[in-house]
């Protein structure tokens, strides 16, 4: 027989374990809802906003290889690159590849860089007034520095060269004499080590400059803009 023995005094009494509480539903402002919602639609709006923006991109021209200012840029020289549209830049167009195609560059211009509307123009490098005299030269009558078009050069009467010193009735300048002149265009080195460089300049000089190249007496300075 089994007896029941009463709890100790301070004994904690057996009993069985209370049921988990379930947890109590957190009741939300409309407000609050209200406010998330409008972030949620305001994150969408622009999220979609950035990829429109960064999705449209636009066909533009790049220079693919360096292109000094003054000579006439050749379909070579040119790339088409995709860029995003930014309203700072204004790059030329893609489509106008085949009017940019034969115009000068008004600057020095470097691959990779976009082209835009003030880097080419239509002007020649002769201007009203001038006319072009081509200027046989050797490496000994230039300048180190490789001559470009649109270069300022002084052509410097030496006295040196092998032709005489009177031709055709025509006085050779004096030895120092410096005629100012703007490069047109270098021809290629021929086989005996001679460039023709081709400057334009006032009309009335241009006969005593092509004197002086046919006698050689001359050597060519490279005279830029703002060079004292």
């Amino acid at each position: 027989m089994t007896t029941t023995l009463p709890p100790l005094p301070g004994a904690a009494t057996a009993s069985a374990p209370a049921p988990p509480r379930a947890p109590r539903a957190r009741r939300r402002s409309p407000a609050v809802l209200a406010l998330a919602v409008a972030l949620v639609a305001t994150g969408g709006l622009g999220g979609a906003v950035l990829y429109n923006a960064t999705g449209q991109r636009s066909a533009v021209l790049a220079l693919a290889q360096n292109v000094p200012a003054g000579q006439t840029i050749s379909a070579g020289d040119l790339v088409v690159a995709h860029i995003s549209l930014d309203p700072s830049l204004q790059p030329v167009g893609a489509a106008s590849l085949e009017n940019v195609v034969g115009m000068r560059a008004t600057a020095d211009l470097m691959r990779g860089q976009f082209l835009t509307a003030t880097d080419v123009t239509h002007s020649s490098l002769v201007q009203a007034g001038e006319q072009v005299v081509g200027l046989p030269t050797k490496d000994t009558q230039l300048p180190a520095v490789a001559l470009q078009p649109g270069d300022k050069i002084m052509v410097v009467a030496t006295g040196s060269g092998s032709g005489s010193s009177d031709s055709g009735g025509t006085t050779l300048p004096a030895v120092g004499t410096q005629t100012a002149a703007t490069v047109i265009s270098i021809g290629d080195q021929d086989s005996d080590g001679t460039t023709v460089v081709d400057v334009a300049l006032p009309q009335s000089q241009a006969s005593l400059l092509a004197v002086l190249a046919a006698s050689g007496g001359f050597t060519v300075v490279f005279a830029p803009q703002g060079g004292g």
